[in-house]
Protein backbone atom coordinates (compact mmCIF):
# COMPACT_ATOMS: atom_id res chain seq x y z
CA UNK A 1 0.00 0.00 0.00
CA UNK A 2 1.36 3.89 -0.78
CA UNK A 3 -0.15 6.57 1.09
CA UNK A 4 0.70 9.96 -0.72
CA UNK A 5 0.04 13.20 1.27
CA UNK A 6 -0.20 10.58 4.38
CA UNK A 7 -0.59 13.24 7.37
CA UNK A 8 -1.47 11.79 10.80
CA UNK A 9 -3.10 8.74 8.96
CA UNK A 10 -6.70 8.40 8.79
CA UNK A 11 -6.83 6.85 5.73
CA UNK A 12 -3.84 4.30 6.56
CA UNK A 13 -5.93 3.56 9.60
CA UNK A 14 -8.57 2.54 7.71
CA UNK A 15 -6.78 0.26 5.48
CA UNK A 16 -5.20 -1.32 8.59
CA UNK A 17 -8.70 -2.54 10.09
CA UNK A 18 -9.71 -3.50 6.93
CA UNK A 19 -6.39 -6.22 6.51
CA UNK A 20 -4.83 -4.62 3.98
CA UNK A 21 -0.68 -4.51 5.40
CA UNK A 22 2.26 -1.72 6.13
CA UNK A 23 2.64 1.76 4.02
CA UNK A 24 4.71 3.37 2.43
CA UNK A 25 4.18 6.64 3.16
CA UNK A 26 4.46 10.13 1.45
CA UNK A 27 4.35 13.55 3.05
CA UNK A 28 6.03 16.89 2.89
CA UNK A 29 5.15 18.34 6.15
CA UNK A 30 7.53 16.91 8.90
CA UNK A 31 4.81 18.16 12.14
CA UNK A 32 1.54 16.64 10.47
CA UNK A 33 3.42 13.52 9.92
CA UNK A 34 5.47 13.42 12.95
CA UNK A 35 3.23 10.64 15.34
CA UNK A 36 3.06 8.33 11.70
CA UNK A 37 6.02 6.09 12.84
CA UNK A 38 4.66 5.90 16.51
CA UNK A 39 1.41 4.83 15.53
CA UNK A 40 2.20 3.16 12.26
CA UNK A 41 5.73 1.23 13.31
CA UNK A 42 6.11 -1.29 10.52
CA UNK A 43 5.35 1.20 8.06
CA UNK A 44 7.98 3.50 5.86
CA UNK A 45 7.96 7.17 6.19
CA UNK A 46 9.40 9.64 3.25
CA UNK A 47 9.90 13.53 3.86
CA UNK A 48 9.84 15.21 0.79
CA UNK A 49 8.19 16.97 -2.58
CA UNK A 50 6.40 14.34 -4.25
CA UNK A 51 5.91 16.93 -6.93
CA UNK A 52 9.19 15.74 -7.56
CA UNK A 53 8.61 12.08 -7.12
CA UNK A 54 8.66 9.25 -10.05
CA UNK A 55 5.92 6.23 -9.76
CA UNK A 56 9.51 3.93 -11.15
CA UNK A 57 10.79 5.02 -7.61
CA UNK A 58 8.29 4.57 -5.84
CA UNK A 59 7.75 0.90 -7.05
CA UNK A 60 11.54 -0.16 -6.52
CA UNK A 61 11.05 1.22 -3.13
CA UNK A 62 8.17 -1.05 -2.24
CA UNK A 63 10.20 -3.78 -3.75
CA UNK A 64 6.92 -5.77 -4.63
CA UNK A 65 3.64 -5.47 -6.38
CA UNK A 66 1.59 -2.25 -5.27
CA UNK A 67 -1.97 -3.53 -4.38
CA UNK A 68 -3.41 0.00 -2.98
CA UNK A 69 -2.79 3.99 -3.81
CA UNK A 70 -4.66 6.47 -1.86
CA UNK A 71 -4.25 9.66 -0.22
CA UNK A 72 -5.81 13.13 -0.08
CA UNK A 73 -3.69 15.88 -1.67
CA UNK A 74 -3.64 19.40 -0.04
CA UNK A 75 -7.77 20.73 -0.38
CA UNK A 76 -7.09 24.32 0.80
CA UNK A 77 -6.97 25.28 -2.41
CA UNK A 78 -10.05 24.02 -3.31
CA UNK A 79 -11.79 24.65 0.18
CA UNK A 80 -15.49 26.24 -0.06
CA UNK A 81 -14.21 28.06 3.40
CA UNK A 82 -10.77 29.59 1.69
CA UNK A 83 -9.67 31.95 -1.04
CA UNK A 84 -9.87 29.47 -3.76
CA UNK A 85 -7.24 31.40 -5.62
CA UNK A 86 -6.83 29.84 -9.32
CA UNK A 87 -3.46 30.55 -9.09
CA UNK A 88 -2.56 28.69 -5.95
CA UNK A 89 0.62 25.95 -6.47
CA UNK A 90 -1.17 23.76 -4.14
CA UNK A 91 -3.90 23.04 -6.75
CA UNK A 92 -1.51 21.39 -9.21
CA UNK A 93 -0.54 17.89 -6.42
CA UNK A 94 -4.05 16.35 -7.08
CA UNK A 95 -2.51 15.93 -10.57
CA UNK A 96 1.10 14.97 -8.98
CA UNK A 97 -1.81 12.19 -6.91
CA UNK A 98 -2.75 10.86 -10.60
CA UNK A 99 0.15 10.92 -12.06
CA UNK A 100 1.73 8.97 -9.91
CA UNK A 101 -0.88 6.30 -9.51
CA UNK A 102 -0.52 5.93 -13.73
CA UNK A 103 3.08 5.20 -13.26
CA UNK A 104 2.86 2.82 -9.86
CA UNK A 105 -0.20 0.75 -11.74
CA UNK A 106 -1.60 0.17 -8.50
CA UNK A 107 -4.38 -2.64 -8.26
CA UNK A 108 -7.04 0.34 -7.06
CA UNK A 109 -6.92 4.05 -5.46
CA UNK A 110 -8.79 5.93 -3.72
CA UNK A 111 -8.45 9.50 -3.04
CA UNK A 112 -10.16 12.01 -0.99
CA UNK A 113 -10.56 15.73 -0.78
CA UNK A 114 -13.19 18.35 0.06
CA UNK A 115 -16.42 18.93 -1.52
CA UNK A 116 -15.44 22.14 -3.18
CA UNK A 117 -13.19 20.32 -5.76
CA UNK A 118 -16.59 19.14 -7.53
CA UNK A 119 -17.29 23.04 -7.75
CA UNK A 120 -17.75 24.15 -10.77
CA UNK A 121 -14.49 26.63 -10.91
CA UNK A 122 -12.41 22.99 -9.60
CA UNK A 123 -14.46 20.39 -11.86
CA UNK A 124 -12.25 20.90 -14.96
CA UNK A 125 -8.61 20.21 -13.09
CA UNK A 126 -10.10 17.25 -11.38
CA UNK A 127 -11.50 15.77 -15.25
CA UNK A 128 -7.86 16.86 -16.40
CA UNK A 129 -6.22 15.24 -13.85
CA UNK A 130 -8.86 11.81 -14.09
CA UNK A 131 -7.85 11.27 -17.80
CA UNK A 132 -4.61 10.27 -16.85
CA UNK A 133 -6.18 6.81 -15.55
CA UNK A 134 -9.35 6.87 -17.49
CA UNK A 135 -8.28 4.29 -19.66
CA UNK A 136 -6.73 1.38 -17.08
CA UNK A 137 -9.70 2.14 -14.13
CA UNK A 138 -13.13 1.98 -13.42
CA UNK A 139 -14.23 4.91 -12.14
CA UNK A 140 -16.65 5.37 -8.69
CA UNK A 141 -17.64 8.88 -7.96
CA UNK A 142 -16.47 12.01 -7.74
CA UNK A 143 -18.84 11.12 -4.64
CA UNK A 144 -19.88 13.15 -1.51
CA UNK A 145 -19.46 11.05 1.12
CA UNK A 146 -20.77 12.09 5.13
CA UNK A 147 -18.72 10.34 8.06
CA UNK A 148 -21.48 10.42 10.15
CA UNK A 149 -23.02 7.46 7.76
CA UNK A 150 -20.16 5.55 8.61
CA UNK A 151 -20.15 5.73 11.95
CA UNK A 152 -18.27 8.27 13.57
CA UNK A 153 -19.74 10.95 15.70
CA UNK A 154 -19.23 13.86 13.85
CA UNK A 155 -20.78 15.14 10.11
CA UNK A 156 -17.67 15.62 8.03
CA UNK A 157 -18.52 15.66 3.91
CA UNK A 158 -15.96 14.88 2.00
CA UNK A 159 -15.37 14.24 -1.65
CA UNK A 160 -13.68 10.61 -2.96
CA UNK A 161 -12.72 9.65 -6.58
CA UNK A 162 -12.07 5.69 -6.27
CA UNK A 163 -10.51 3.84 -8.94
CA UNK A 164 -10.00 -0.41 -9.74
CA UNK A 165 -8.39 -2.38 -12.32
CA UNK A 166 -11.13 -4.51 -13.81
CA UNK A 167 -8.16 -7.00 -13.99
CA UNK A 168 -7.97 -7.32 -10.97
CA UNK A 169 -10.77 -5.86 -8.81
CA UNK A 170 -14.35 -7.18 -9.19
CA UNK A 171 -17.20 -4.44 -9.43
CA UNK A 172 -17.47 -2.19 -7.34
CA UNK A 173 -20.54 0.78 -7.50
CA UNK A 174 -21.74 4.27 -5.45
CA UNK A 175 -24.33 1.50 -4.39
CA UNK A 176 -22.20 -0.63 -2.68
CA UNK A 177 -21.10 2.54 -0.43
CA UNK A 178 -24.75 3.50 0.29
CA UNK A 179 -25.70 0.14 1.30
CA UNK A 180 -22.27 0.24 3.41
CA UNK A 181 -23.85 3.19 5.70
CA UNK A 182 -23.88 2.70 9.44
CA UNK A 183 -26.64 3.46 12.16
CA UNK A 184 -25.32 7.28 13.86
CA UNK A 185 -23.30 7.99 16.85
CA UNK A 186 -23.61 10.99 18.94
CA UNK A 187 -21.36 12.91 20.98
CA UNK A 188 -22.50 11.20 24.27
CA UNK A 189 -21.44 7.93 22.45
CA UNK A 190 -18.33 8.97 21.73
CA UNK A 191 -16.94 11.12 24.86
CA UNK A 192 -19.18 10.81 27.94
CA UNK A 193 -16.50 8.83 29.69
CA UNK A 194 -13.53 10.94 29.04
CA UNK A 195 -14.88 13.17 32.50
CA UNK A 196 -13.53 11.19 34.66
CA UNK A 197 -9.82 10.32 33.24
CA UNK A 198 -7.46 11.09 35.25
CA UNK A 199 -4.01 12.75 34.41
CA UNK A 200 -1.18 9.95 35.05
CA UNK A 201 1.43 12.74 33.75
CA UNK A 202 3.98 13.53 31.21
CA UNK A 203 4.92 10.30 29.25
CA UNK A 204 7.26 10.30 26.47
CA UNK A 205 6.42 14.03 25.90
CA UNK A 206 2.62 14.14 25.98
CA UNK A 207 -0.20 14.54 28.64
CA UNK A 208 -0.81 10.98 29.71
CA UNK A 209 -4.51 9.96 31.53
CA UNK A 210 -5.81 6.76 32.55
CA UNK A 211 -10.13 6.10 32.69
CA UNK A 212 -11.17 4.99 35.71
CA UNK A 213 -14.44 3.95 34.45
CA UNK A 214 -16.41 3.61 31.43
CA UNK A 215 -19.94 2.73 30.23
CA UNK A 216 -19.57 -0.01 27.59
CA UNK A 217 -21.03 1.07 24.32
CA UNK A 218 -20.31 -0.45 20.78
CA UNK A 219 -18.38 2.52 19.38
CA UNK A 220 -16.57 3.58 22.85
CA UNK A 221 -15.09 -0.11 23.11
CA UNK A 222 -13.62 0.01 19.91
CA UNK A 223 -11.49 2.52 20.58
CA UNK A 224 -10.31 2.45 24.24
CA UNK A 225 -6.82 1.42 24.18
CA UNK A 226 -6.28 -2.31 26.36
CA UNK A 227 -4.37 -0.25 29.32
CA UNK A 228 -7.14 2.52 29.37
CA UNK A 229 -4.29 5.17 28.93
CA UNK A 230 -4.39 7.86 26.13
CA UNK A 231 -2.83 11.27 25.64
CA UNK A 232 -4.03 14.64 24.32
CA UNK A 233 -6.87 15.85 27.04
CA UNK A 234 -5.00 18.81 28.70
CA UNK A 235 -8.19 21.39 28.78
CA UNK A 236 -7.72 24.82 27.23
CA UNK A 237 -7.28 27.67 29.86
CA UNK A 238 -10.52 30.17 28.97
CA UNK A 239 -10.02 34.06 30.42
CA UNK A 240 -13.13 34.45 33.06
CA UNK A 241 -15.19 36.30 30.59
CA UNK A 242 -14.53 33.76 27.72
CA UNK A 243 -15.80 31.30 30.89
CA UNK A 244 -18.82 33.25 31.42
CA UNK A 245 -19.61 33.74 27.70
CA UNK A 246 -19.31 29.81 26.96
CA UNK A 247 -21.85 29.23 30.46
CA UNK A 248 -24.59 30.83 28.64
CA UNK A 249 -24.79 28.89 25.50
CA UNK A 250 -26.68 26.72 25.34
CA UNK A 251 -26.47 22.69 23.95
CA UNK A 252 -26.77 23.17 20.00
CA UNK A 253 -26.25 27.00 19.77
CA UNK A 254 -23.42 29.26 18.83
CA UNK A 255 -21.53 31.15 20.66
CA UNK A 256 -21.93 34.90 19.02
CA UNK A 257 -18.63 35.99 19.61
CA UNK A 258 -16.03 33.46 18.76
CA UNK A 259 -18.45 31.15 16.80
CA UNK A 260 -17.69 28.52 18.48
CA UNK A 261 -20.83 26.14 18.16
CA UNK A 262 -21.91 23.77 21.78
CA UNK A 263 -22.00 20.26 21.34
CA UNK A 264 -25.31 18.72 21.88
CA UNK A 265 -24.83 15.46 23.79
CA UNK A 266 -27.39 13.62 21.72
CA UNK A 267 -26.13 14.97 17.93
CA UNK A 268 -23.15 14.99 16.09
CA UNK A 269 -20.09 17.13 16.12
CA UNK A 270 -20.27 19.63 13.55
CA UNK A 271 -16.99 19.49 11.02
CA UNK A 272 -13.91 19.61 12.76
CA UNK A 273 -11.43 22.06 11.16
CA UNK A 274 -7.72 21.87 10.88
CA UNK A 275 -6.46 25.53 11.02
CA UNK A 276 -2.95 26.75 9.05
CA UNK A 277 0.63 26.21 8.93
CA UNK A 278 2.96 29.08 10.29
CA UNK A 279 3.97 29.54 6.40
CA UNK A 280 -0.25 30.35 6.29
CA UNK A 281 -0.55 32.84 9.34
CA UNK A 282 -0.69 30.16 12.32
CA UNK A 283 -4.65 30.41 11.90
CA UNK A 284 -6.24 28.77 14.66
CA UNK A 285 -9.75 26.85 14.14
CA UNK A 286 -12.78 27.75 15.95
CA UNK A 287 -13.17 24.45 18.06
CA UNK A 288 -16.75 23.18 19.56
CA UNK A 289 -17.38 23.98 23.31
CA UNK A 290 -17.86 21.38 25.37
CA UNK A 291 -21.63 19.98 26.30
CA UNK A 292 -21.55 20.64 29.72
CA UNK A 293 -18.29 22.68 30.50
CA UNK A 294 -17.25 26.08 29.72
CA UNK A 295 -14.22 25.62 27.75
CA UNK A 296 -13.68 23.74 24.45
CA UNK A 297 -13.09 20.55 23.61
CA UNK A 298 -9.92 18.31 24.36
CA UNK A 299 -7.60 17.10 21.33
CA UNK A 300 -8.75 13.57 22.61
CA UNK A 301 -12.13 14.70 22.80
CA UNK A 302 -11.73 15.71 19.28
CA UNK A 303 -10.07 12.46 18.30
CA UNK A 304 -12.74 10.34 20.23
CA UNK A 305 -15.28 12.27 17.83
CA UNK A 306 -13.83 11.62 14.55
CA UNK A 307 -13.13 7.81 15.52
CA UNK A 308 -9.28 7.68 16.76
CA UNK A 309 -8.59 4.96 18.87
CA UNK A 310 -7.17 6.06 21.87
CA UNK A 311 -3.79 4.67 21.47
CA UNK A 312 -3.16 6.76 18.50
CA UNK A 313 -0.98 10.04 19.25
CA UNK A 314 -1.33 13.32 17.20
CA UNK A 315 1.28 16.25 18.91
CA UNK A 316 2.61 17.19 22.20
CA UNK A 317 0.84 20.64 21.75
CA UNK A 318 -2.62 21.45 20.94
CA UNK A 319 -2.55 23.48 17.84
CA UNK A 320 -0.98 20.58 16.24
CA UNK A 321 -2.82 18.30 16.98
CA UNK A 322 -5.88 19.68 15.97
CA UNK A 323 -4.17 20.21 12.54
CA UNK A 324 -3.71 16.61 12.00
CA UNK A 325 -6.86 16.13 13.43
CA UNK A 326 -8.72 18.38 11.06
CA UNK A 327 -7.40 17.37 8.14
CA UNK A 328 -7.57 13.78 8.15
CA UNK A 329 -9.99 11.23 6.97
CA UNK A 330 -11.88 10.11 9.36
CA UNK A 331 -11.13 6.14 10.59
CA UNK A 332 -14.54 4.94 10.27
CA UNK A 333 -15.43 6.55 7.28
CA UNK A 334 -12.15 5.35 5.24
CA UNK A 335 -12.54 1.85 7.44
CA UNK A 336 -15.97 1.55 5.21
CA UNK A 337 -14.17 2.38 1.97
CA UNK A 338 -11.28 -0.01 2.19
CA UNK A 339 -13.09 -3.02 3.62
CA UNK A 340 -15.33 -3.07 0.22
CA UNK A 341 -12.15 -2.86 -1.61
CA UNK A 342 -10.26 -5.31 0.18
CA UNK A 343 -13.38 -7.99 -0.23
CA UNK A 344 -12.95 -6.86 -3.91
CA UNK A 345 -9.30 -7.13 -4.65
CA UNK A 346 -7.62 -10.55 -6.08
CA UNK A 347 -4.53 -10.00 -3.39
CA UNK A 348 -0.86 -11.30 -4.90
CA UNK A 349 0.30 -15.03 -3.72
CA UNK A 350 3.02 -13.49 -2.11
CA UNK A 351 1.09 -11.42 0.16
CA UNK A 352 -1.60 -14.63 0.40
CA UNK A 353 1.64 -16.79 1.16
CA UNK A 354 2.95 -14.81 3.64
CA UNK A 355 -0.59 -14.53 6.20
Amino acid sequence: MVDLFCGCGGLALGARASGFGAELAFDIDAILSSSFKHNFPDSRLQLGNLAEAHGRDIKAMAGGEIIGVFGGPPCQAFSDIGHRKLDDPRRDLLDVFFRLVAEIEPAFFVMENVRGLGYSDSKPVLDKALDRVAERYELVGPLLLDAANYGAATRRRRLFVIGYDPTRCDPLMAEDLARAELPAVTVKDAIWDLHDATEVGIVDGFDTWRLESSEANGYRSALISKDRLFTGHRPTIHTSAVVERFLKVEQGEVDIVGRHPRLHWDRQCPTLRAGTGSDRGSFQSVRPIHPDEPRVISVREAARLQGFPDHFRFHPTIWHSFRMIGNSVSPPMSRAIFSLLASRTEMPQAAIAAE
